[in-house]
């Protein structure tokens, strides 16, 4: 394990030499790469100078041992110093594990309405300010991409942008369909009804990463509707891709820029078919979204909001928790959590 992390100090001294060099920015390609070496190896090195402290210090205080004056400070200072070492030399293994590439990463997230009509659509909102409070309390950044919105303020689907650290970490296996029910506001004898939205959580996948082929893509303007004032609806600022080969289609029209709309377009359309490239790659369902979310029928969810009963329980790892309220008000950590360890487990069966 030492050699390795010896390894890891040395090449990042050599990629921050490198990165202060200015030729280094004739190639943007590089620079990418340098930068994204750079952000993990970083955590590795300074836990890694850490537990070289740790292991000096514990080595002196078994030195002080031996001296009859310093022994009883010694000693009482000698087991929180080897658990501290214990601890930070586990955290260096878990750092040293193989980690899947694509966690450091931000990511696109969608919300569509799944079975229900209007009540899957208001529930769809719902999910949204559930993780836009999330993101908020994660201190991630979050842009909206496009939404479409119906007359009673659901959401028919959305696609948003999310910025910030440990963004795919947590929110990759929100992916799925998400189940509620409750009596909705439309429905005057009280009946509870079953609806449900489809969650995708996509890495955002960068130019260097994967090439989109100007050739292959079909690039039109269009005004965009709802609200957002008179010059947002006036001119043609909303952006719709068709990547022909797949007929992939993607349209922003959040930002009053038509260039913002077009990268962000460009890089949710990189997004959608690098995971279905890597998704093939790995012989699953052909296509990222439905792998991921299915046909959003009630018999294929993977969390249920209970509402009468205040309750939410995610189906992959048994988990309830009453305490819907909160949850929808984005302290999701109680679930996120053990998602996140069960996970790891997986993979650890797998090495």
């Amino acid at each position: 394990m030492e050699e390795a992390l010896r390894r890891a100090a040395l090449r990042l001294e050599e990629v921050e030499t490198q990165l202060a060099q200015p030729e280094t920015y004739d190639d943007p390609a590089l620079v990418a790469k340098l930068n994204r070496e750079q952000k993990e190896l970083t955590p590795l090195v300074e836990t890694y100078h850490r537990w070289e402290k740790a292991k000096r210090d514990l080595a002196g205080l078994e030195e002080l041992l031996a001296d009859p004056e310093c022994r009883d400070l010694a000693q009482g200072e000698l087991a929180p110093a080897k658990a501290a070492t214990a601890e930070l030399e586990d955290t260096l293994r878990a750092l040293l594990r193989p980690r899947d590439p694509m966690e450091g990463k931000d990511v696109i997230l969608e919300i569509r309405a799944g079975v229900g009509g209007e009540e899957a659509a208001l529930f769809a909102a719902d999910l949204y300010r559930m993780y836009a409070m999330y993101g908020e309390r994660q201190g991630w950044r979050l842009e909206l991409a496009s939404v479409s919105h119906t007359e009673l303020g659901g959401i028919k689907e959305l696609s948003c942008l999310v910025s910030g650290p440990d963004a795919y970490l947590c929110l990759c296996q929100e992916s799925g369909v998400h189940r509620v029910q409750r009596v909705p506001e439309t429905e005057s004898s009280g009946r509870i009804h079953t609806s449900t939205c489809t969650v995708a959580v996509l890495p955002q996948v960068e130019e260097v990463e994967f090439h989109l082929d100007p050739a292959e893509l079909r690039i039109d303007t269009f005004r965009a509707s709802g609200a957002g004032g008179q010059h947002i609806n006036k001119t043609e600022s909303a952006i719709r891709v068709t990547h022909l080969p797949t007929g992939t289609v993607v349209e922003c029209q959040d930002q009053r820029s038509q260039y913002k709309n077009k990268d962000r377009a460009l890089s949710i359309l990189r997004s959608r078919l690098y995971e279905r490239a890597r998704q093939e790659q790995a012989q699953a369902v052909a296509g990222q979204r439905r792998s991921q979310v299915g046909t959003g029928m009630r018999n294929e969810r993977i969390r249920t909001y209970n509402f009468p009963q205040g309750r939410v329980t995610d189906h992959r790892i048994g988990l309830t928790l009453y305490k819907l309220d909160s949850v929808l008000n984005g302290e999701l950590d109680e679930l996120v959590r053990p998602l996140i360890l069960a996970r790891q487990r997986e993979e650890q069966k797998k090495e």
